[in-house]
């Protein structure tokens, strides 16, 4: 176990904002997820300070990254033009939100199930995909000021080459209806090395998109979300059907990206967020 104090830190909201889809509050101080084959569970200590359930080790190589704590997202917030008083609402009931740097493949095959889904049904067959052919994750074993893990058994996203092993049926039965093909093709790409995360890494923005939108499935929106969420791109904007509607309603049907350069997909985030979630309070 380690103790951190961190700033613009807020689990329950990270849970909730959609981002990554193995991420589940276990009461109202307590939070769980399992990413890169680990689970980790995150306690609020109260006071900006939280213990998390890994060695010192652990949380430098994986979890500092996977939050994006080495970002000021007070100084990003700073920018924000005062006259847009949308998103200075957004960003202010958003205090928390940080944008996860995700394994890229688990995070392509995800956005792939995600399209035209609720974040409960995709949860429901990323689960079951894992269940179906991942690694099983030892139970962890835990003591104060860590609770008891919501299930008995954790399964790690599945490796490329154990997703393209499965069948079309096998895929079907997760509950991804037509998306099965496409998840079928990326996982094959991956698993022969057509597409590597470190190589697709490399590339530029423009690059990165074109080599994400080249695969079978992936349109724009799937491909930002990709971008932004596992490649820390995160001057792209996605637009769902979310985002839209806030776009046209608050902003005459466009929004100017070029205003906020290499944060616009923070702003984006907290914008998604807030719209979902402030009538709830």
């Amino acid at each position: 176990m380690i103790t951190r104090k961190i700033d613009f830190f807020d689990m329950h909201k990270i849970a909730d904002s959609g981002q990554a889809f193995r991420i589940k509050d276990i009461d109202e101080t307590h939070t769980e997820l399992v990413a890169f084959g680990k689970y980790l569970q995150i306690a609020d200590l109260g006071g900006n300070e939280f213990a998390f359930s890994c060695s010192e080790k652990e949380f430098s190589s994986i979890w500092a990254d996977y939050f994006d704590l080495s970002r000021d997202y007070k100084a990003v917030c700073s920018c924000i033009d005062p006259s847009d008083k949308y998103l200075m609402a957004a960003a202010c009931f958003s205090d928390g939100i940080r944008i996860l740097k995700q394994e890229p493949f688990e995070a392509t095959i995800s956005y792939i199930i995600s399209q035209r889904r609720s974040i409960p049904s995709i949860t429901t067959s990323v689960e079951r995909i894992c269940a179906l052919c991942g690694t099983k994750i030892a139970s962890p074993r835990l003591k104060a000021p860590f609770v008891k893990p919501l299930k008995d058994e954790y399964y790690a996203f599945p490796s490329p080459s154990g997703l393209a092993s499965l069948s079309l049926r096998d895929i079907e039965g997760t509950g991804v209806g037509y998306r099965a093909p496409y998840i079928t093709q990326a996982a094959s790409g991956f698993a022969s090395g057509m597409l590597d995360p470190d190589s697709l890494s490399s590339l530029d923005d423009e690059a990165l998109y074109k080599a994400l939108t080249a695969m079978y499935g992936v349109g724009t929106k799937v491909a930002n979300c990709v971008m932004l969420f596992a490649y820390q791109r995160t001057g792209r904007f996605p637009v769902d059907v979310w985002i839209q509607r806030i776009v046209d309603r608050y902003y005459g049907g466009s929004f100017d990206c070029s205003r906020y350069p290499g944060t616009a997909g923070i702003m984006q985030q907290f914008m998604f967020y807030y719209e979902r979630r402030r009538d709830d309070i």
